[in-house]
């Protein structure tokens, strides 16, 4: 190389570095963000537990954990793999879903423009299906299934997992405020994602949400003394306190209940909302979500009488942005290529949720015609989005080594990812098991390609210095992770189809759900109200008729009427109940729903039936799924 070199004419050598300038110019000419997008949604599919769908789209996974939870006696197929591992850990589980939910609740539009919203809220479904199993009792959670010693000891795909399966979960003997919360606030973002296309679902997934929050506060306590197995992988170090005020902000935003805005404003300084100034935001720490969260509500001008508290809450989340900037007092550390670094394990989780908040709050700031106000000057809502396009385009290949990070982007990704299924021969294409220690042996130790592409994974990404070993060893650079990817979703989106001209601050419309507390969740116990609900022409309404005293719990006695408000019969009518714990009368099931009862053909206009049910819980969730008409 040196010889050949020393022969360039110094005529050839203008043309020579023409050459490599209009090369370096093409490499970061610009980025397909719509391409990116499709491509990171698809790797949720990858991450799939359970029975697979008909239209799965990564078809070298197959079905995997079809047992789970059965040992504990309860349903908990489902859900997703958080990461290279096979484990199934909810809390990084329900972060996930909740910022893929806050991805499209803002930028939803651009989503649907790209042709992505049905493939993301599909990914949001397939976490909040789960959810639901894991929370069968009000107070009751399933944090973990599997455990990570036992998982890192086989190098297996999940279709050949020989590990324990073990169901870990929280209750009031075993607390876990930081799990319950993160996952109410899952629910309730999820609710506003669902509300249109899927009403019934979505106030289902509230009713979740206000319940999870009710034992995350009434029974306190760190999920990780609870589920201990977890320390190891999903220690809880920033406490609970922030996931209750996270909890908070998401169930208002979904119900425009006040009672949380109360909670937000009461707790606000007890619980650090007002008082830590953060440089991170992730699965573990909250504060900076919220904080931003709460600087909407203060901007829409929806904080009421808690304006001055709402301030503190919106000085730490500027706290952030300034950081992330380089203009605050205490900036966030950066790569010699401008990358957000806060540690050499998984840096690009950081970075992906730091730049969503900063992408969030600057069309905040663009929407109420402001400024980011920082220590070393003001910022303007364009200079803090182009912080968070960099960040993105750095991923995407922008960078000193000309590298992607989401593999399959690009010419240039990460080719030997940690992964278990990625690194084995698909399922489908040679079905012979995989040993626990035979996996490391035969394909954990290989020196190729992976042979399944891992599609739109973000996986670690660089060093401090912008160093990056493609090596399937080198799980802290090379793993992705699924909330790697959940923060990218929105970013992705609104760099790929623009701001559209719309006020982000307009607040969404909210239909009051029933059911929505009163009072002070902590010390609430059931006090069930009437309930009416309607799918014109046909009315519910229930009420509770008795209650009594058993075993230390009380009992309810609920009826429910079915008016049928038609000036024709009802022929034909399907009930969807959920939340129900006990028995009822009065009702035929079929499958899923509930239908008329066997001494009635059709009820006639005007006329009404009655159902009871008795349980120990609120009244259970109950909406008109289908009817026909004479």
């Amino acid at each position: 190389m040196e010889k050949s070199a020393r022969r360039i004419s110094a005529a050839a050598a203008p043309l020579l570095l023409l050459f490599l300038l209009c090369s370096l110019h093409s490499a970061f000419a610009g980025h397909d963000y719509g391409q990116a997008l499709s491509k990171s949604i698809l790797f949720f599919e990858a991450q799939r537990s359970g029975f697979l769908p008909h239209n799965q789209r990564v078809t070298w996974r197959s079905n995997s954990g079809l047992n789970d939870g059965k040992a504990s006696g309860v349903d908990l197929v489902g859900g997703y793999y958080d990461a290279g591992d096979n484990v199934k850990f909810g809390l990084p589980m329900a972060f996930t879903v909740t910022m893929m939910s806050w991805s499209i609740i803002e930028y939803g539009k651009q989503m649907a423009a790209s042709g992505e919203l049905h493939n993301a809220m599909e990914a949001i479904k397939w976490g909040t299906d789960y959810f639901i199993k894991a929370h069968p009792e009000p107070n009751v959670l399933y944090g973990e299934v599997g455990d990570g010693n036992t998982d890192h000891y086989c190098w297996q795909r999940p279709e050949d997992m020989t590990t324990d399966r073990r169901a870990y979960r929280i209750d009031p003997s075993n607390p876990g405020s930081d799990l319950a919360g993160e996952t109410a606030a899952a629910m309730a973002a999820a609710s506003i994602v669902f509300r249109h296309s899927n009403p019934a679902y979505s106030r289902e997934l509230l009713n979740h949400a206000y319940q999870l929050f009710d034992f995350a506060d009434k029974y306190r306590g760190k999920y990780d003394s609870s589920i201990t197995v977890a320390q190891k992988y999903y220690r809880s170090v920033s406490g609970y306190n922030d996931e209750l005020l996270w909890a908070a902000a998401w169930l208002y935003q979904a119900s425009n209940n006040q009672y949380y805005l109360n909670y937000l404003a009461a707790n606000g300084d007890a619980l650090g909302g007002t008082g830590w100034g953060m440089t991170e935001f992730g699965w573990d720490v909250k504060y900076a979500g919220v904080q931003t969260l709460v600087a909407k509500f203060l901007m829409q001008g929806r904080a009421g009488p808690h304006a001055a508290v709402f301030q503190r809450y919106q000085q730490k989340a500027e706290y952030f942005m300034c950081g992330c900037v380089g203009k605050g007092s205490r900036n966030i550390q950066k790569t010699p290529g401008g990358l957000i670094f806060r540690q050499r394990w998984n840096n690009l989780q950081f970075v992906t949720s730091a730049s969503f908040l900063a992408t969030v709050y600057s069309d905040y700031l663009s929407s109420a015609r402001k400024s980011l106000q920082c220590s070393a000057g003001n910022v303007s809502p364009s200079e803090l989005f182009s912080f968070a396009k960099s960040q993105v385009d750095y991923i995407l290949g922008d960078n000193p080594r000309a590298t992607s990070y989401m593999v399959g982007y690009g010419n240039n990704y990460p080719q030997q990812v940690h992964h278990r299924a990625s690194s084995i021969v698909s399922f489908k294409k040679d079905p012979r098991p995989i040993s626990c220690r035979g996996g490391y042996a035969t394909w954990f130790s290989k020196k190729s390609s992976d042979p399944n592409l891992l599609t739109g994974a973000i996986v670690g990404g660089p060093d401090a210095y912008d160093n990056f070993a493609d090596h399937r060893d080198n799980y802290e650079q090379t793993e992705p992770a699924t909330y790697n990817n959940a923060p990218l979703l929105g970013i992705l989106a609104r760099l790929g189809g623009g701001h559209g001209g719309y006020n982000q601050l307009l607040p969404e419309v909210v239909v009051s759900a029933p059911r929505q507390p009163t009072r002070a969740p902590a010390a609430r116990p059931v006090t069930p109200a009437p309930v009416s609900t309607s799918a014109a022409p046909i009315a519910l309404v229930q009420k509770v008729t008795a209650s009594w005293k058993s075993g230390g719990k009380t009992y309810y006695r609920y009826s429910t009427i079915v008016t049928n408000k038609s000036p024709k019969a009802l022929n034909s009518l399907k009930l969807y109940i959920n939340k129900l714990y006990g028995p009822i009368w009065g009702l035929t099931k079929s499958g899923n729903s509930y239908g008329f009862p066997s001494w009635i053909k059709s009820l006639p206009a005007g006329k009404s039936l009655e159902f009871v049910y008795i349980h120990s819980a609120s009244p259970a969730d109950v909406s008109v799924s289908s009817y026909t008409l004479a």
